[in-house]
This record gives C-alpha cells, structure tokens and sequence, in this order.
C-alpha cells in the first residue's frame, strides 16, 4: 500500500505509474456515463481533452526543467510551466462556453476542476518530489 503513495511524480515504474495517471484515467472512463446521461458533449471533450494535453505538457516540461543545472532555472522553468498551464485550462474553458453556451463551459469547468482535484489529492499524499524526505519504507 505504501507503493502507491510513494511520489505520484516519481519516474519509477510500477503501481505508481498508473496511480500517478489516476487523473486523466478518471477524465476518460468518466467520459461514458457522462455523455450517456446527457452531460454537453462539446464542453466535456475540451475539458478532457485540454485536461489530458496539459499533462502531456507537464510531463515534457519536468523532463526539460530537471536538465536544467541551477536550482534558480529549475524554479523559474517549474513556476511558468505551472502558471502556463493554468492559463491553458482557463483558456479551455472560455473556448468551450463561447463555442457551445454557458452549459458547455460550467461542463468543461467542472471536468477540469474534478481531474484537479484528484491529481491535487495524488500529490499531497504522494510526499516531496523525487523521493526526498523524511518518509520512511
């Protein structure tokens, strides 16, 4: 059980690769129920599909950032990595409340704010990033 909780931003392989997807494993197999009953189909496809994008791009950027040598690059590359794709999300949801209505917008809000939530919760129980501190097992 510790395996999981181990760091869901780890590079290891193993039961934490697809903890760590839980998010975007979430956003698609809730896609079904969802548009069966009914939820605005635009709405949730950008929300989803800017979702499942931005964390491609998360992944891309990590592995550009760690090359980096200073510990003062490395947090200017992860604070605009971060803020970016927070502005990304934003701009999803303006996209899908212009192009569909209102509806599609609160669906598109409401999937990325749900996915959020679960890849929020993964980090705070996932402790420091690459394994540092004081976890013990």
């Amino acid at each position: 059980m510790t395996t999981l909780y181990q760091n869901a931003h780890s590079s290891e392989r193993g039961p934490v690769s697809a903890f760590q997807y839980l998010d975007v494993i979430v956003v698609v197999i809730a896609a079904i129920p969802a548009l069966i009953l009914g939820v605005p189909t635009l709405g949730y496809v950008v929300g989803g599909g800017f979702w499942i994008g931005q964390r491609v791009l998360q992944n891309l950027d990590r592995r550009w950032t760690n090359r980096l040598s200073e510990p003062r690059q490395q947090l200017a590359a992860h604070l605009f990595e971060a803020f970016g794709r927070i502005w990304i999300l934003a701009i999803a949801i303006i996209i899908a409340g212009v192009a569909g209505g209102r509806a599609d917008g609160l669906t598109a809000a409401i999937v990325i704010f749900g996915a959020y939530s679960i890849a929020f919760t993964i980090r705070v129980f996932s402790g420091p990033p690459d394994g540092k501190g004081t976890k013990t097992r």
